[in-house]
């Protein structure tokens, strides 16, 4: 919450969704899962050694950057959006009401007119193209669109990105299901006592030693209900354990 603060960590977790083993972690002193997707989904998958993998995170790890970085690398990343305009939310038409018309470089509104582009301007690092149209002041659902003198729609440079990945979610809703499993088998194994839930240790390289000890307890308990012991006895000596 704003305006308060906790000392702590903030450890990652990476989980194949088909055996619920750990296959990345990582333990950050950063508060926010913001910028952690496309590092932590890039160690999954040097990992597992696969030229292809699909990522499915909570809308935490919302953002252009990371979907940008996930795409450029061939990941395909499944992340719920962040909504933060309350347009929608109010009886107004939201931005997914604008029509992109790539070609043109404009964005057609409900009405039918033409935003065009007006400027561009750096925010938080990301380039930003502003839109409008001058008919506004005439509009007869101006009061269904906007409170201002004008609707200004926005569009980030790579904003191509981030709508393949918000249809790719829309195509395939059921991953948000899938998203729940794998987390939701180590959440129970941390509230028994198979991991804990804080640190006994201080410091970023006690802490993170402290949690790989804990990944591969989590791990050896999975493989072993996965194997059986045998089997698992025998693999660790095949691979020289």
């Amino acid at each position: 919450m704003k305006g308060t603060a906790l000392v702590g960590y903030n450890v990652q977790t990476v989980v194949d969704a088909r055996h619920h083993l750990i296959v990345a972690h990582e333990v950050t002193a950063t508060g926010s899962d913001r910028a952690q997707l496309s590092k932590m989904a890039k160690a999954a998958r040097e990992a597992m050694d696969s030229k292809r993998l699909n990522v499915v995170a909570d809308r935490g790890y919302y953002g252009g950057p990371e979907l940008k970085a996930c795409a450029d690398a061939g990941l395909k990343a499944y992340v719920p959006k962040v909504m933060t305009s309350n347009s929608a939310a109010q009886g107004r038409f939201s931005k997914h009401d604008f029509i992109y018309i790539a070609r043109d470089d404009e964005d057609q509104c409900p009405a039918g007119e033409r935003a065009i582009h007006r400027f561009a301007r750096e925010e938080g690092g990301l380039l930003i193209h502003l839109y409008w149209t001058s008919a506004c002041s005439n509009c007869l659902i101006k009061n269904r669109c906007t409170t201002s003198s004008y609707r200004r729609i926005w569009r980030w440079e790579h904003e191509e990105v981030v709508e393949a990945a918000e249809r790719r979610l829309a195509r395939n809703p059921e991953m948000m299901k899938l998203r729940k499993r794998p987390w939701s088998t180590f959440s129970a194994r941390s509230s028994t006592g198979w991991v804990q839930l804080h640190f006994l240790t201080r410091g970023s390289e006690n802490v993170a030693t402290e949690m790989s000890l804990n990944v591969l307890a989590y791990n050896m308990k999975r493989v072993i209900t996965l194997l059986g012991i045998g089997r698992t006895i025998k693999a660790m000596r095949l691979a020289g354990a």
